[in-house]
Order: C-alpha cells, then sequence, then structure tokens
C-alpha cells in the first residue's frame, strides 16, 4: 500500500477503501430480510419474527432500501474486512470513489449509475430498522438506519458524484468488528433479479460448504421476504433450475422442498461427479427419448453416471475411501 495513504488513514478519522480481492456479506442480513425485493419505491412497513429474533423495517419518503442498494454495504464490507485483516486501522466512517465502487460491483459507468448510487444512499440511511439481533456477540435492541449519514465530497464539472463518504451504523459495523461475515462470489453481482440475489444469500449461509442444504417452499419464501404468490415464487426456481446461473450452488423443486448443491465439492472433498446430479433444460432435452416426460429423463440421467453427451463407456468409476465417506455423508445430508 502506498505510504502516503497509509499515513492519511492514521491522520484522519475516516477510512480510506482500497483494492481488496474478495467480497464479503454480513451474516445477519443474509439470514433475515432486510432489504425490500420490489424494483418500485416500497413504503410498507416490513415485520418479521422468527427464532426468537423479531425485526421491523420502517421505509422513508424515498421507500425500503432495495436488495441492489444493499450493494454499496456489499463494497464497503469488503473494503473494511480486507484492511481488517491485514492488521490496518479501520472506522465506521468510510470514503470511497464512486468510480471504483461501480466498476468493482459491475455496474455502467454513466449519469444513470451515478444517480442510482445517491437514492441508493438515500433509501439506506432512511430506511429504519428495531430489532434485537445479536452481531458480533453484542445484542443490541434499538431503531438504527443502515447508514448514519452520508455526503459528497466532491462532485465533477459534469454533475457526477466523485466521492463519497459515508458513516455505517453501529449496528452493521459491529458484524464487521465480530467477524461476522461471509466471503461471497463475485458473480452475486451479475444477478439482477431479487429474487435470485435473495436465494444466493441463502444457499451461502445455510449450504456454506455442506454437500446440500433442504428448505420447504413456505419456509423459504418468508426467508427471502417475498411478496409475490407462492405458484410464482415456484416458477421463478424452476426456471433458475433450467438455467442453473446461481453462483455456486445449484438449486431445485420436488414436493414443495427446495434442495441447494453445490456445483463443486470443497476443496478437502473429490471427485466433483461425486456431487448430487443437476442437468439443465438443454442436456434434459439433449438425452430425452421419444415419449418421456421431462421429470423422467432428468431421474433416468440422475441414475446414470453421466448424460449420454459425454458418457465415457471405457472408464470405470474409482472407488476410494474418500468417495465412499462423500456419499455416505450425502445421503445423510438428503435424508
Amino acid at each position: 500500500m502506498d505510504d502516503s495513504l497509509s499515513d492519511k488513514r492514521k491522520q484522519t478519522d475516516f477510512f480510506i477503501c482500497d483494492v481488496f480481492e474478495t467480497f464479503k456479506d454480513d451474516s445477519a442480513s443474509m439470514e433475515h430480510p432486510v432489504f425490500s425485493l420490489s424494483t418500485k419505491p416500497d413504503h410498507r412497513m416490513l415485520v418479521y419474527q422468527y427464532n426468537g429474533n423479531s425485526i421491523k423495517i420502517k421505509p422513508s419518503y424515498t421507500g425500503l432500501a432495495t436488495i441492489h442498494d444493499k450493494d454499496i454495504l456489499l463494497y464497503l464490507t469488503s473494503c473494511l474486512m480486507n484492511a481488517k485483516n491485514n492488521g490496518e486501522q479501520i472506522s465506521s466512517r468510510v470514503r470511497f470513489t464512486a468510480y471504483d465502487y461501480l466498476t468493482s460491483t459491475n455496474k455502467s459507468i454513466n449519469g444513470k449509475s451515478y444517480l442510482q448510487l445517491k437514492e441508493g444512499l438515500e433509501r439506506l440511511s432512511g430506511t429504519r430498522i428495531e430489532t434485537d439481533i445479536t452481531t458480533g456477540g453484542k445484542e443490541i435492541q434499538s431503531e438504527f438506519g443502515l447508514v448514519d449519514s452520508w455526503h459528497i465530497i466532491k462532485e465533477g464539472k459534469d454533475g457526477r458524484m466523485v466521492a463519497v463518504e459515508v458513516k455505517l451504523s453501529e449496528w452493521f459495523y459491529n458484524s464487521i468488528l465480530g467477524n461476522a461475515v461471509l466471503s461471497i462470489d463475485k458473480d452475486y453481482f451479475n444477478l439482477r433479479k431479487p429474487t435470485e440475489r435473495r436465494l444466493y444469500e441463502l444457499a451461502r449461509k445455510h449450504c456454506g460448504n455442506q454437500i446440500a442444504w433442504k428448505i420447504g417452499i413456505d419456509k423459504l419464501k418468508y426467508k427471502i421476504g417475498s411478496n409475490s404468490p407462492l405458484t410464482k415464487l415456484k416458477f421463478n426456481i424452476k426456471k433458475i433450475a433450467e438455467t442453473n446461473h446461481l453462483p455456486e450452488y445449484n438449486i431445485s423443486l420436488e414436493d414443495d422442498v427446495i434442495t441447494f448443491t453445490r456445483k463443486e465439492p470443497p476443496k478437502e472433498l473429490s471427485p466433483p461427479e461425486q456431487l448430487p446430479k443437476h442437468f439443465t433444460k438443454s442436456e434434459v432435452t439433449a438425452n430425452a427419448r421419444p415419449g418421456e416426460t421431462y421429470s423422467q429423463v432428468e431421474e433416468r440421467l440422475k441414475r446414470a453416471k453421466k448424460p449420454k453427451a459425454t458418457e465415457d463407456k471405457n472408464k470405470a468409476p474409482v472407488e476410494t475411501k474418500r468417495n465412499k465417506k462423500h456419499l455416505s455423508d450425502l445421503k445423510q445430508a438428503l435424508k
């Protein structure tokens, strides 16, 4: 790191965002539906209760903070955790450039994106949360915003936002101090639909490095925070299962039970083909036999060693103690 930048951090009461490699998400908002999934101004007051935790989320005149507004917090959390892990001093008051934020979170560099950043900051600071959720080992029962304050430091001649300073709320900052965060895949920012983002967050939070995680559709709907009919949620999940574009995880729906499985095993487990098989719509179509339904083809492929397009008849399966242990764990997880 540049010595002048390091000295500047010591001399000021704010933290300056620097380059980082891994994105981080706070576990509390991954678990609970804090952010609105609406793409239009959402002025509902949301109330959730689960496992002894209660959350009341109140909108401002600009509406509730959205799942896309959360990108600002993801960016700031990632900057702070990277510096903290490197032994640097951090602060709840963070300064960053709008350009770095937009490029890091896979957004277009144009006037609309700068305006969306400003509106996101307005919703983040205006949304009020009343909760007793524990973060960083501390239980805080109070009302607060996700962002206490923000202001533009500089503004270019063309009216674009150049630099921003944000004061994170005590509740949110405690999750960083307490390491209550999880790494997320950078491809998360390629997910444009709010429901897809929540599904990934829940998969990352609950499935993690496990082989599989199962949850009923009603409970999943509650955790997502979706206001859509159950039939629409089922339809969306089936579409995501067909395209299989969620980062890191497969998703499937059967008998109102959703199963998340890893696309690749944790590094200590091998080989990858021992994971539960997942087939895209195009793979099912390519391997279909006359008269078979979609589900019949899928079940037949799951029983087979490999889809017809990639089958190697001359290669026998390798039996190892590690493979047997992995299969045993898989059967236990799917019970």
